[in-house]
């Protein structure tokens, strides 16, 4: 998430809050403060239902801080790294750099959440019960903190995935048949069901005059574009197993001068050599950067006369080279993580080979369309 700042880090963990996190504080606090707690208790003041109100919202994500924390914590026990928890509209996500490689392991990383909402809510619930007689504006906010974190429970337990529920069912699958692809499309499935029953019963609260509803269908489509996009990225790395950086680079390069006008570029060796991936050295020959067609594409058209191919290449010191045993997917990740169109495989001091991210999309579908 681009638009996201840190604002504080816990057990290594970078703690950030997304630009649309803003925009559901604001409507939850407003909710909270101008209907929930003045139905609730109409003697309150208005001053009192908002300083409750944002206080309580404030806690509500603490709680889903908590909730994705704990997944963090024990995904950081088993050996994954985690470098970051942010909190949007529809609550958090942490920043794991690998999936769990052991059925065991996803299902001890998923249950984390729900158990720690659970242990939340019963937390909050006994105070609400020392409160009660002490404090009503505080008894009334730990009663909802314990509704919300029960239902927050709940609702992540629904074999939706990628929701903790979801996750669950995959592990269970996978363990059985062995096959996380498999297992990842069954929860896949059962992820976009449940999300089409949320739009579904959304559309009828609409037709009933509840314009609430309107959230069942943005949640429901947010988690069914989850769901897809969750298969497709396990079917990715299924695509690539195996598959080595000398496998996927391309080996018959040619070079550039850095001067080179963009529309020269185009007009003289993309379109007449019919190539898509440029060497660029310097007078002596040595390596000065990489362009690709990508880079040419990112470039304004009427800009072309007068960008120069060092404006618009990926300079030498921003590559991430690999090697020419390198793994596949670790070359996916590479590209995708650094956000750079192309990568070097360097064999000692000698480029062997570029490889862009349409080389590894075409060995994709190459793989997907045999089978293979």
């Amino acid at each position: 998430m681009k638009n996201a700042w840190r604002i504080g880090r816990v057990f290594g963990i970078d703690i950030k809050i997304d630009s649309s996190w803003i925009i559901i504080f604001i409507l939850f606090s407003w909710s909270l403060a101008g209907t929930y707690f003045p139905k609730a208790f109409p003697g309150w003041s208005a001053g009192l239902s908002w300083v409750m109100g944002v206080l309580t919202s404030l806690l509500v994500f603490a709680s889903v801080l908590f909730h994705e924390l704990s997944h963090s914590l024990v995904a950081q026990k088993q050996g994954e790294k985690v470098t970051s928890i942010t909190l949007f509209l529809l609550g958090g996500v942490s920043q794991i750099s690998e999936e769990p490689n052991e059925p065991l392991k996803e299902f001890r990383m998923a249950m984390a959440g729900p158990v720690s909402s659970f242990v939340l809510a019963g937390v909050f619930f006994g105070l609400s019960l020392f409160l009660k007689g002490m404090s009503q504006p505080l008894g009334a906010s730990a009663r909802y903190l314990a509704i919300i974190n029960a239902g927050l429970g709940i609702f992540n337990l629904l074999p939706g995935f990628p929701m903790d529920g979801g996750r669950v069912l995959r592990s269970i699958i996978w363990k059985i048949t062995g096959d996380i692809k498999k297992a990842t499309r069954i929860a896949s499935m059962s992820g976009q069901a449940f999300a089409f029953l949320l739009m579904f019963l959304g559309i009828g609260r609409i037709l009933k005059g509840d314009f609430g509803g309107l959230w069942f269908i943005f949640i429901g489509w947010f988690l069914q574009n989850a769901s897809v996009r969750g298969y497709e990225q396990v079917a990715v790395k299924s695509a690539l197993r195996g598959m080595k950086a000398k496998d996927l680079m391309t080996t018959d390069f040619e070079t550039v001068h850095p001067g080179l006008s963009v529309q020269t570029l185009v007009d003289e060796y993309i379109l007449k050599k019919r190539e898509r991936v440029f060497l660029v050295t310097g007078l002596e020959g040595g390596l000065e950067g990489i362009i690709c067609l990508e880079d040419v594409k990112a470039t304004a058209r009427e800009k072309w006369p007068e960008a120069t191919v060092g404006e618009i290449m990926t300079p030498r010191d921003e590559l991430h080279a690999v090697g020419p045993e390198a793994d596949g997917n670790e070359i996916l990740a590479r590209l995708t993580a650094k956000d750079v169109h192309q990568v070097p495989v360097m064999d000692g001091d000698r480029v062997a080979g570029i490889i862009c991210r349409t080389d590894v999309l075409r060995a994709i579908q190459l793989r997907n369309e045999l089978g293979v």
